[in-house]
C-alpha cells in the first residue's frame, strides 16, 4: 500500500506541475510497470489547445512512445482523479488493467469539470443523448471493410 500512495503522491505532484505552468486543469498521472515509472503526464488542454490532452492520455502517449509499444500490458496507472470516460477508454485501449486514483468524479464536478455528466451521457443509447447522432450507410464503407477483411498481415489491437 505504501508504494501505491507514493505513486499517487507523484500523480498529484505532476498535476501541480501542470497547473503551475498553466497547461490545464489539476490532473496528473503516472504509469508504472515492474516498480519503474515508464510514463507520466498532466493535463495540457489549455497549452496545447487539444481537448484530448488529459493527464492519463498524455501519460499513455508518453509511456508508449518511450517503450515503443502500443500496449502497456502489465502496467498500472495512478491518477489523482478518477479518469473521465475518454481517459478510462484510453486506459483500456492501452491494455492497462490496474488503476489507482485519489479523487472521484463528484470531486471533479465540484471544481467545475463535467466527468459525471459524461458518464451519464455515455450510459444512454445514441438516440437519447444530448448530441444529435445519425448513422448512414454508404457503399464505400462496405468496400473499406472488404479491403480490411482481405488483409492477411493486419494487426488487431
Amino acid at each position: 500500500m505504501k508504494a501505491h500512495k507514493e505513486f499517487l503522491k507523484m500523480a498529484v505532484e505532476e498535476a501541480a506541475k501542470g497547473i503551475r505552468a498553466r497547461d490545464g486543469g489539476p490532473f496528473g498521472a503516472i504509469i508504472v510497470r515492474d516498480g519503474k515509472i515508464i510514463g507520466r503526464g498532466h493535463n495540457s488542454v489549455l497549452s496545447s489547445h487539444d481537448p484530448t490532452a488529459h493527464a492519463e492520455v498524455n501519460a499513455i502517449r508518453n509511456a508508449c512512445g518511450l517503450e515503443k509499444v502500443h500496449h502497456l500490458t502489465g502496467a498500472t496507472i495512478y491518477s489523482n482523479f478518477e479518469p473521465c470516460p475518454m481517459c478510462l477508454a484510453a486506459i483500456y485501449w492501452a491494455d492497462i488493467r490496474n488503476l489507482f486514483f485519489c479523487g472521484g468524479r463528484k470531486q471533479a464536478e465540484d471544481i467545475g469539470f463535467m466527468d459525471s455528466h459524461l458518464y451519464e451521457e455515455l450510459a444512454r443509447l445514441p438516440g437519447q443523448r444530448e448530441m444529435n447522432t445519425t448513422q448512414i450507410g454508404i457503399p464505400d464503407m462496405d468496400l473499406l471493410l472488404e479491403e480490411w477483411n482481405g488483409l492477411e498481415d493486419k494487426i488487431l489491437y
